[in-house]
């Protein structure tokens, strides 16, 4: 899908892939981490197993990020220059607010990427994983967050990277659908 910035006269390219996000040469990966930032299982795991020992260590003096935000550290070993730490909520069922602390995760990534004048990144399933938050309303919440917020950055490809097929179908249906 191709988003047009008319302010800007430039678009914005959204596309879904299947893969491992550790393997993606964009200028900036998102981690899915949890609030300590010291890695975890997941994609919070792989990407701190293929940064290497020097992502821990700058994990280590942002002192942690609250649930809905999110952090950025240099890329070391990985071909992202960036890593934008970005902690999702815990699915309790949706009345707890999930849904807006999965947005406000998005949107800071978005102002990230333009603080760091990333022009691509890549989006893992935020939440999706042990988080336990339901694939097909995290992907709704992703999509159309990146729809409203990347026209106005820098951004020119966003790519949302989808470890399983069933992932992919779901992302591939909403861009799509435009």
């Amino acid at each position: 899908m191709i988003l047009q910035d008319p302010a800007a006269a430039r678009v914005v390219q959204l596309e879904a892939v299947q893969g491992d996000i550790t393997c993606i040469t964009v200028d900036a990966i998102v981690n899915a981490a949890n609030q300590t930032l010291l890695g975890g299982g997941g994609v919070d795991g792989a990407i701190h197993r293929a940064a290497g020992l020097e992502l821990l260590a700058a994990c280590s003096k942002l002192k942690g990020c609250e649930t809905g935000d999110a952090k950025a550290t240099p890329g070391f070993r990985l071909p992202a220059k960036w890593v934008f730490h970005a902690v999702g909520p815990v699915w309790r069922g949706g009345d707890y607010g999930e849904d807006d602390l999965l947005a406000r995760c998005y949107r800071r990534c978005i102002e990230l990427a333009r603080e760091h004048r990333a022009r691509s990144i890549a989006f893992p399933a935020i939440s999706t994983g042990i988080y336990g938050f339901p694939s097909d309303r995290a992907a709704r919440i992703a999509v159309g967050t990146v729809k409203q917020g990347a026209p106005g950055s820098e951004l020119e490809l966003v790519k949302f990277v989808c470890f399983d097929g069933n992932t992919y179908s779901i992302y591939q249906r909403l861009i799509q659908a435009g």
